[in-house]
């Protein structure tokens, strides 16, 4: 589906805005997340899964339902940990464990786009 005239105008407005300001598009390149998923966090996960297996295997077949209980509580932490990004993540940098924090990305952003706003008016 092609773009309005007034869509397609405002796309070159904001290429030509991109392309002046050379600072900021370095910056949004240089500050991309890689992503991904943590090898540490994944290992913990499948080793606390894995415990969680054996326990809820244990519970059934001895028909202690508190273990089995456990055992599921366990593979649901399990996979929580294993595709957390920060469940056991390194604490500095301004983060804390206590809770979320903005990343320096965003507050590199947001303090962008306050300065270019305070510039305009």
């Amino acid at each position: 589906m092609p773009l309005s005239e007034h869509e397609q105008h405002l796309l070159e407005q904001l290429e030509k805005q991109l392309h002046e300001d050379h600072k900021f598009a370095s910056s949004m390149k240089s500050n991309a997340a890689p992503g991904g998923y943590s090898t540490r966090n994944i290992a913990i996960g499948a080793i606390i899964g894995v415990v969680g297996i054996i326990a809820l295997l244990l519970g059934v077949s001895s028909q202690w339902i508190p273990v089995g209980v456990l055992g599921f509580a366990l593979m649901c932490i399990g996979v929580y940990v294993a595709f957390s990004k920060n469940a056991f993540g390194k604490v500095g940098k301004g983060r804390t464990r206590s809770g979320p924090q903005k990343s320096s990305f965003m507050a590199d952003l947001e303090s962008k786009w306050e300065a270019r706003h305070r510039d305009e008016h």
